[in-house]
């Protein structure tokens, strides 16, 4: 995917996720994906749970609106593989919404 610049569409959902996790949506923030065995397990859900619901999506991506800190190492989306700077954006499949860089999931990697 090209890292262009975040589009209005983006934007808004970003707003509307934003919205969702500062009125409190729970979502499933540990244990972090640490082995491949989980990240499997965790994409797994998305694509069987998830499809194109956005709540549950945020809930089994277990996203913050802000950095989580595990091992002694933060993990905002930012330093994350998935992360499309420019964008502001994570393209990792399952996912693939918009996110701001202090933000958190729980399928970080670097």
């Amino acid at each position: 995917m090209e890292d262009k610049a975040s589009s209005p569409e983006d934007d808004a959902l970003r707003d509307k996720i934003r919205t969702l996790l500062a009125n409190g949506l729970e979502t499933e923030v540990w244990p972090r994906a640490e082995t491949s065995e989980m990240v499997n397990q965790i994409v797994n859900r998305l694509q069987t749970e998830a499809g194109d619901d956005l709540k549950k999506t945020l809930k089994i991506g277990g996203f913050t609106d802000h950095t989580i800190t595990a091992d002694d190492m933060e993990q905002p989306c930012e330093t994350c593989m998935y992360y499309l700077v420019h964008r502001k954006f994570c393209e990792l499949p399952e996912l693939d919404v918009p996110v701001e860089p202090e933000w958190s999931c729980r399928l970080w990697r670097i």
